[in-house]
């Protein structure tokens, strides 16, 4: 089968649903399925390159930082990617378009679907969605609303990575053609390292654990009063970054910052040797960064809201992302039972291969052949 896939996001740029959209075309590519995906250009990146069995080509788009895109420069997507997908369709004849986002990439999934007459499918990814992120984008999806109704009706199906936000797209779209098909994780390249191991390597007794925090918001205080916890390691950016490095100067625990990280060595080497995985996040859809601690051996601690029960399922500890009480005591639950943090660990070795990528593609394969 010739599938087209779009996303203004795609690796090494973008968030969450880049490395899913990088993943799936790898995988649907060893199925035997031709892809090419069309992504916006960024920096120096080359506009056009082949990999892991399908090519991408990158069209001229207006876009500042790799790892967020105003609403603005999601604007220029769609015509800065309209004259290449064009002539790609008429070389290509693809049986089906597969876009990545309601907004931007449905406007040209449609409209390339009306002239070629081929159908296409969306997968959402959570911030498209009205009401998904109260704090972002509100306005926008006010505006847009029948833009944004008449693009879900018309796609041959709405793919949810979860049953939660499944239920918001039909909240705000009830006619809309739901299928639920979570994000996948490659298994081989996030893996349990040696815990024990890291721990002597960074001069720390055996009995230390290493959390990993991924957010732009973590919580203040949840670091004090815990001799065994050693080392923070907080991945990401945002506009509390700042503050909380001040924070960490009053703590006696060593609290590193990393910043912004590609997928490579050096964040595959963070999840090996941390004992504990903390994502107390208020709004996610299905973050495959649960994915990737689950497969890396983890115990997780989480929000109770959102997708985020459906990814673990009982392979970690859920708490209110408001209730900065709770957290802290799931923390010290971990730290003071060591044989909980050892089923914790090996729930979540268990669980992430349900989310295997060859899996994953094949029901979006199923999926294709229905809507062809």
């Amino acid at each position: 089968m010739k599938i087209l896939m779009l996303n203004h996001e795609f690796p090494p740029v973008g968030g969450g649903a880049s490395p899913v959209t990088f993943e799936l075309c790898k995988s649907l590519a060893t199925l035997g399925h031709h892809i090419d995906v069309v992504t916006m250009r960024f920096g120096e990146l080359p506009h056009y390159e082949e990999t892991a069995g399908f090519r991408i080509y990158r069209t001229p788009a207006m876009r500042k930082r790799p790892n967020i895109s105003h609403p603005y420069e999601l604007a220029t997507y769609a015509p800065g990617a309209m004259a290449r997908t064009l002539k790609l369709i008429r070389e290509n004849k693809y049986d089906i378009i597969h876009c990545h986002f309601v907004v931007p990439g449905a406007m040209l999934a449609a409209t390339l679907g009306k002239i070629a007459k081929i159908p296409y499918i969306i997968t959402s990814h959570g911030s498209d969605v009205p009401g998904h992120n109260p704090d972002r984008f509100t306005i926008i999806h006010k505006l847009i609303k029948p833009v944004w109704s008449a693009l879900v009706n018309h796609a041959g199906a709405i793919v949810s990575p979860s049953d939660h936000l499944a239920k918001l797209i039909r909240l705000n779209c009830p006619s809309a053609r739901i299928e639920v098909i979570p994000n996948g994780i490659d298994t081989g390249v996030f893996r349990m390292g040696d815990k024990m191991a890291a721990r002597r390597r960074l001069g720390l007794p055996e009995d230390a654990f290493i959390p990993l925090f991924v957010a732009e918001d973590p919580r203040e205080n949840l670091w004090k009063d815990y001799p065994t916890l050693k080392r923070v390691h907080i991945v990401g950016d945002g506009p509390y970054a700042d503050h909380l490095k001040e924070l960490a100067k009053t703590l006696k625990t060593p609290v590193t910052f990393h910043g912004w990280i590609d997928k490579g060595p050096k964040l595959y080497n963070l999840f090996a040797q941390a004992s504990i995985f903390m994502l107390p996040s208020e709004a996610e859809n299905f973050p495959t960064v649960l994915l990737e601690a689950m497969a890396s051996g983890c115990a997780i601690i989480t929000s109770k809201t959102g997708g985020c029960p459906e990814v673990i399922g009982q392979a970690g500890l859920l708490v209110d992302p408001k209730d900065h009480l709770d957290i802290k005591n799931k923390l010290a639950l971990l730290i003071s039972d060591p044989q909980l943090l050892s089923d914790m660990c090996q729930r979540s070795l268990l669980r992430v291969q349900d989310f295997a990528w060859p899996g994953i593609a094949s029901r979006y394969a199923d999926l294709y052949q229905r809507i062809v």
